[in-house]
């Protein structure tokens, strides 16, 4: 009975070994400098640490200033000082240089402050990438996963070994789920299942990516017609309030200042399509003053005739008072 389990584990062992062979090993790597570079949190707090060190860097040069400073008025008092005033004066330079070199080193430093504070920035960051990497190992069944900002050196890696964005995927999608509520987490980890089948499967991330670049090159489309459209609305308003400045300069019998700014753009361009366009805005604006004079010419007719027959009721009104006391005079008479 023994022999038989003892043939079996062997049997199993091989299997294990020939699977492993023909599989062959899998390998990927990432890009921990990249990683970094695309992480919200790591961001902001590089710009805040940046600004310290502008700050610090600021100090020093302050430093600097005040040594030189002290060291000008010392060559300038020099022949006027004794040679006890002299030393006390060098002693006092050479304290502030000193001082200045510690703070120096205290901020830039090999364990100055500025390391301390990128060390305690970067890991936190590191332990979740750290994690996300096993993780992503163990369900991939990776072998070997190398750092390529490390100090091991890798003279070529293939992108298609790169898993960087596989670990950005899987730190956003951490942060995305402490926020989300039951039902959205569930949403959440149903599109994230759908991403991973199609990142698994070359075709249906090929196709997937296929789509991606249409999308894009659509929204690109989208984005420049609307610009376009927002450019010609800016040029025609841009020429009507030239015609009404124009126009109002010439009821004042005064040339403006942006009439003038046109002229000067209009000699830089290409003269016969600003000509045209000139001939065309000029048939255009005698439409519309055209239209405007009729509608005038309309309105005061309208006007007159309202007047007329105002003028004519107040008429027939008076005559029709003048006849009746007319009348009432000769009743009067009569009686």
């Amino acid at each position: 009975m023994r022999k038989h389990f003892l043939i079996l584990f062997l049997a199993l062992i091989v299997l294990n070994t020939i699977n492993a062979q023909t599989r062959g090993t899998k390998v990927g790597y990432i890009d921990m400098e990249y990683i970094l570079q695309n992480v919200p949190n790591y961001a902001e707090a590089t710009i805040q640490l940046e600004q310290k060190a502008q700050k610090w860097k600021q100090e020093i040069e302050a430093k600097k200033i005040e040594i030189n400073k002290t060291k000008d008025a010392l060559t300038a008092e020099k022949p006027l000082l004794t040679k006890g005033l002299i030393e006390e004066r060098e002693l006092e330079i050479k304290f502030l240089e000193n001082e200045m070199l510690d703070f120096q080193q205290k901020r830039f430093g090999a364990n100055g402050d500025l390391i301390i504070q990128k060390s305690v920035l970067v890991k936190p960051i590191q332990d979740q990438v750290f994690t996300a990497v096993q993780d992503i190992a163990e369900a991939k069944k990776y072998d070997f996963i190398f750092d390529k900002s490390s100090d091991l050196t890798m003279l070529f890696a293939a992108k298609r070994f790169d898993i960087s964005d596989q670990v950005l995927r899987v730190l956003n999608r951490s942060e995305k789920r402490e926020q989300l509520t039951k039902k959205q987490l569930e949403a959440q980890q149903a599109k994230e299942s759908k991403e991973d089948a199609i990142e698994d499967n070359p075709f249906l991330s090929e196709r997937q990516k296929i789509l991606d670049e249409k999308k894009a090159a659509r929204d690109s489309i989208l984005a420049n017609r609307k610009l376009e459209q927002e450019k010609k609305k800016a040029d025609f308003e841009e020429r009507r309030q030239k015609i009404l400045s124009d126009r109002e300069a010439k009821k004042n019998g005064t040339v403006s200042d942006l009439s003038k700014k046109e002229d000067t753009k209009e000699t830089n361009i290409n003269t016969n399509k600003e000509a045209a366009k000139s001939v065309t805005d000029d048939a255009k604006q005698k439409q519309l003053d055209a239209k405007a004079k009729t509608l005038e010419d309309r309105k005061k007719t309208i006007e007159d005739r309202k007047k007329a027959l105002e003028e004519k009721r107040i008429k027939i009104l008076q005559e029709r008072d003048s006849i009746k006391k007319a009348r009432e005079e000769q009743l009067k008479l009569k009686q």
